[in-house]
């Protein structure tokens, strides 16, 4: 099925109906051959008048294109969520859970579970290594002390403390992907670890002077770019790139969310790294592209649960 839109305004008039939304999703989540969610059979899926029916004899049961996705049980209009993702998608910043629900009309309860949908959608599921130069970095998130009232103050949580701050780990290629993941703190045990698992072996790494990345020599080439010494390039070497993503991430919490709590930081992350790694293609290929990863279901419950 082709998708025949430009803006969002021609998604909403082409997409309002029930039926081709549903048939949107069959497409980009099967491409043609269902699959039934309860026990992954794809030999021979009966179409009904409500959806498919499962043609392997030990299952037999009934199911719709939004059953085993982020979407099942949703409480709009698919049309609706089909606007929201275009928008969390196509905003360079993201889009809040309020902008959002007076935008599609609906309650911020139910922006707030959409939008960490959405979120899951655009989660990295490419296991493919970063290679060739590699940028490695690290930022932190929760605001800064001398912006708290005197008796919210958190003491000796200056430079990388992370009593209450969360950090947060990147790894660049240059003119390639990008990876970040939440972490407990930027050790050396922490760091390291996620850099063997993500990058490839011989590869160049540049980072800034920081303890933990000594000892990287012995399967990376690596770059130190001296940024207490007043360095910041070192021929073609510098983590200017890394960098430049995390001002766009805090400019997004900080300006758009206002505040993103440690338990669903790991969710931002999954947003504003899929923007980041598609920003030269189209905004319609971005959200096609996004329908071909609603696998898994994520309830209201899964989100509050402690």
């Amino acid at each position: 099925m082709k998708l025949n839109f430009k803006s969002l305004p021609e998604l909403l008039t082409y997409y309002q109906d029930e039926e081709l939304c549903k048939k949107l999703l069959a497409q980009q989540r099967w491409n043609g051959k269902p699959i039934c969610p309860h026990c992954k059979y794809d030999k021979k899926i009966y179409v009904t008048n409500r959806g498919y029916k499962c043609g392997n004899p030990e299952c037999h049961k009934k199911f719709t294109v939004l059953v085993g996705s982020v979407f099942e049980h949703l409480r709009i209009p698919l049309s609706k969520a089909y606007a929201a993702l275009y928008l969390a998608t196509a905003h360079k910043k993201g889009i809040s859970s309020l902008q959002l629900s007076r935008d599609l009309g609906i309650t911020q309860k139910n922006a707030w579970h959409l939008m960490h949908r959405i979120r899951e959608i655009l989660k990295d599921k490419n296991s493919t290594l970063l290679s060739g130069t590699v940028e490695g970095d690290e930022s932190f998130f929760g605001g800064k002390n001398k912006n708290r009232h005197s008796n919210k103050k958190v003491k000796e949580s200056q430079g990388r403390s992370h009593k209450d701050k969360t950090p947060v780990f990147g790894l660049l290629q240059r003119d390639g992907k990008l990876k970040v993941q939440v972490v407990a703190d930027t050790k050396a045990k922490t760091l390291k670890p996620i850099i063997k698992d993500l990058v490839e072996k011989g590869a160049i790494i540049v980072t800034d002077e920081w303890g933990a990345y000594n000892g990287l020599s012995k399967d990376f080439t690596h770059e130190v770019v001296k940024h207490n010494s007043g360095e910041y390039v070192k021929g073609n070497f510098h983590t200017n790139s890394i960098e430049g993503f995390w001002s766009l991430f805090k400019r997004g919490i900080f300006g758009i969310y206002h505040y993103a709590s440690p338990k669903h930081l790991h969710r931002y992350t999954d947003e504003f790294s899929y923007r980041f790694n598609t920003r030269h293609i189209s905004d319609q290929d971005r959200f096609s592209n996004s329908l071909k990863n609603v696998e898994g279901k994520l309830t209201y419950k899964q989100l509050i649960k402690n």
